[in-house]
């Protein structure tokens, strides 16, 4: 808790007179943001950071390994899914992004099983991308399973996503977009699935 209060200590000291005016205008106004990016639990990973978005131009859901279960309206808990409803149905997000990571632990855990200290939740939760699984084992270093594990658990997500009816309706009229992509801690540089179905850099800026 020290350390985060002297993180806050700094925010209130640096960033909340440059980010001030926006941030009144947010709690005035209300947010609208564009895009809802689907990200790894990971600290290392922080979708605010590598895409430089400002307060209010983003939602972002995460979770162990980025993961997007299929549409099940049940009894059931769903933090994952109740996100995606509030940020498709209600605030009307234009775009939503799956984004992996490399050295992945919830992708490491499905590979080789799960810590003993992680079983009640992520090795059920993993489970979820077991497709992913035999397609990376069949890659011939463990550096390449998993990071070919990282790449079709993306797939996998985007694939559920289209099982949400509300998703797949307005992915069908062109109102909502969905995009995947790869971020590599070692070097930063961000990989996009194409419609090839490869993972690439992406197109420079006009």
């Amino acid at each position: 808790m020290k350390t985060l209060l002297e993180g806050y200590r700094r925010f209130r000291a640096n960033g909340w007179p440059e980010q001030r005016r926006l941030l009144e205008s947010l709690a005035r106004d209300g947010q609208r943001p564009k895009a809802l990016v689907v990200a790894c639990v990971d600290s290392r990973v922080d979708p605010a950071m590598i895409f430089d978005a400002a307060p209010g131009e983003m939602l972002t859901v995460r979770n162990v390994a980025n993961l997007v279960p299929p549409y099940a309206p049940d009894v059931a808990y769903h933090g994952t899914s109740a996100a995606l409803e509030f940020g498709v149905r209600v605030l009307k997000v234009t775009n939503i992004l799956v984004m992996g990571h490399g050295l992945c632990g919830g992708v490491r855990s499905l590979l080789e099983g799960a810590p003993e200290e992680a079983r009640d939740f992520v090795a059920p939760w993993m489970q979820m991308a077991e497709a992913a699984r035999p397609r990376a084992l069949a890659c011939g270093t463990p550096e390449e399973r998993q990071r070919r594990c990282e790449l079709e658990v993306v797939k996998i997500s985007l694939a559920n996503l289209m099982t949400f009816p509300w998703i797949a309706e307005r992915v069908a009229a062109g109102e909502l977009a969905l995009d995947g992509a790869w971020f590599d801690i070692h070097s930063g540089e961000l990989m996009v699935l194409g419609a090839d179905g490869k993972f690439a850099p992406p197109e420079p800026a006009q």
